[in-house]
């Protein structure tokens, strides 16, 4: 049996042991020129505004878990619309429950005004 996986342990092997040599060897070459421009904090190459203290606003939380939620609906959709053909009637049933399931919350966090910015 242990013959089977020999391969798959010997590849393991070889990634584990590049990958620390890698790290040891970026170490053992690198430069540290410390300055003090260059233990700023930035955000996207731009330097920061204002101190890292300050709250955002909970509408940036909501809007963003929202989006995950609703893009969630894409990722269920494309392998319902890969096997489409198979599914037949019951599965076209089943995506337009779930469709309308996700228009019904949409309408109601549009309606409560969760989407709006002020």
């Amino acid at each position: 049996m242990l013959r089977e996986y020999a391969p798959l342990l010997l590849l393991i092997g070889i990634v584990v042991v590049s990958a620390m040599a890698m790290i040891v060897l970026s170490h053992l070459v690198q430069v540290k020129r410390p300055t003090t421009v260059k233990s700023l904090p930035y955000e996207s190459g731009m330097p920061a505004l204002g101190s890292t203290r300050d709250r955002f606003s909970v509408k940036f939380y909501l809007v963003a878990m929202l989006f995950i939620v609703f893009d969630l609906e894409a990722v269920f959709m494309i392998p319902w619309a890969v096997s489409f053909r198979e599914l037949g009637l019951l599965g076209l049933i089943e995506m337009a429950v779930f469709v309308l399931i996700l228009l019904v919350a949409f309408i109601y966090v549009w309606k409560r005004g969760a989407l709006e910015w002020e």
